[in-house]
C-alpha cells in the first residue's frame, strides 16, 4: 500500500473511532438517564409567561440578511488583517488581489444598499 493511501486509511480509522465513540457515549447516556415525560416540559417557553397561541412566529427576512452582511464583512476583516501584516512580502501582486477582493465585497454592499436591505426598520 502506498504512503498516500496509508495516510488516508489512518484518517478513516480515526474518523470511524470518533463516530463509534460519540455513538457509544450517547447510547450509554440514553440508557442510564432517567426518563420522566411530563407535558409541562414540552410547552413553549416565553420568558416565564404562559404561552399564547402556538409557539411559531414569523420573523422578517431583513434581519437574517443583515446578519449575513455582518458575517460577510467580519470575514473580510479576518482576511485583510494577515494581508496587512505581510504586505511587503506580497508586493504588487498581493495589492492587486486584495483590491479585487475589496471591490467584489463593495459590489455586494452596493447591491444590498440599492435593495434597501440596510434600512433597520
Amino acid at each position: 500500500m502506498s504512503e498516500f493511501l496509508r495516510n488516508y486509511l489512518t484518517v478513516a480509522i480515526f474518523g470511524g473511532v470518533a463516530v463509534l465513540l460519540v455513538g457509544g457515549i450517547l447510547s450509554i447516556g440514553r440508557i442510564l438517564r432517567p426518563s420522566r415525560p411530563q407535558p409541562q416540559k414540552y410547552t413553549t417557553y416565553e420568558s416565564g409567561v404562559d404561552p399564547v397561541e402556538g409557539g411559531w412566529s414569523q420573523s422578517q427576512v431583513r434581519y437574517y440578511i443583515f446578519a449575513l452582511l455582518f458575517v460577510m464583512f467580519d470575514v473580510e476583516a479576518v482576511f485583510i488583517f494577515p494581508w496587512a501584516t505581510r504586505l511587503e512580502v506580497y508586493d504588487m501582486f498581493g495589492l492587486v488581489e486584495m483590491a479585487i477582493f475589496i471591490f467584489i465585497l463593495a459590489l455586494g454592499l452596493l447591491y444590498a444598499w440599492r435593495k434597501k436591505v440596510l434600512r433597520w426598520v
